[in-house]
């Protein structure tokens, strides 16, 4: 079975170049490639900024996408937080939040939601984790390492489908061949450039698999609105997910 992930951190829908909120352009954006799977990053909910948006609810009313979880990472001083968001075809059966926060460093996490997804007359189970690392490259290392050792990640059996994506921050580009790549994760050789929309210069973004689970194709998007609607382009992952 082929399924579509994209991970997208939308910057509260607030454009990286006119800095306005238009939630219509990141909507546009994510419905334009259909995926099945939504991981997001820097999802407002009930902050002023934002039109005092629940945002998880109505992009996920928007395209149409029922399962939903989120955990918020940020709170905003004029109200409200910014947090990681999933949206799925598939049911979610439940999801938790991982702290991934470093001593007084900006809080960060991962969302990981446990999936349904129905192979024909047959059902699996898929993790997925929604990432958000930190923008110093010790911090990362240290966060992905908490991650490795957490629940459930440090109990899942090598077969059992995981699908890892988010906004890795990878600036150098070494937490894939330092810590996933050993881990038993596939991903791109060289990871599209997502970062900034407007002029992709470095690849911030990823989606990595581990498990019975293949990587067909990654991209970013090449949509028009894509590059005004965040500072980030999205990722786009084509995977076949493989029988029990």
């Amino acid at each position: 079975m082929r399924i579509r992930v994209l991970t997208y951190n939308i910057h509260k829908c607030i454009g990286g170049l006119d800095r306005r909120y238009r939630p219509e352009r990141v909507r546009e954006t994510i419905a334009h490639h259909a995926p099945d799977i939504v991981l997001m990053q820097e999802v407002d909910d009930m902050v002023p900024r934002s039109a005092w948006d629940r945002q998880v609810d109505l992009l996920g009313d928007e395209l149409g996408l029922a399962h939903r979880a989120y955990f918020p990472n940020v709170r905003v001083r004029s109200g409200g937080h910014y947090g990681n968001a999933v949206l799925a075809r598939f049911p979610i059966m439940d999801a938790t939040n991982v702290n991934l926060t470093k001593g007084w460093r900006k809080p960060r996490s991962v969302l990981h939601a446990r999936l349904r997804v129905r192979l024909g007359p047959r059902s699996r189970t898929v993790h997925v984790f929604n990432l958000h690392l930190g923008l110093a490259e010790s911090e990362r290392r240290w966060q992905v390492e908490r991650f490795f050792d957490s629940r459930p990640f440090a109990r899942l059996h090598p077969r059992t489908p995981v699908i890892v994506g988010g906004d890795f921050n990878d600036v150098y580009g070494s937490l894939r061949a330092r810590l996933l790549l050993p881990a038993g994760f596939e991903g791109p050789r060289r990871p599209p450039r997502t970062f900034p929309a407007y002029a992709p210069a470095r690849a911030l973004d990823g989606i990595y698999v581990r498990g019975d689970v293949r990587l067909l194709r990654l991209s970013a998007s090449r949509h028009q609105q894509a590059r005004r609607a965040s500072d980030h382009l999205p990722l786009v992952a084509d995977l076949e997910l493989g029988p029990r």
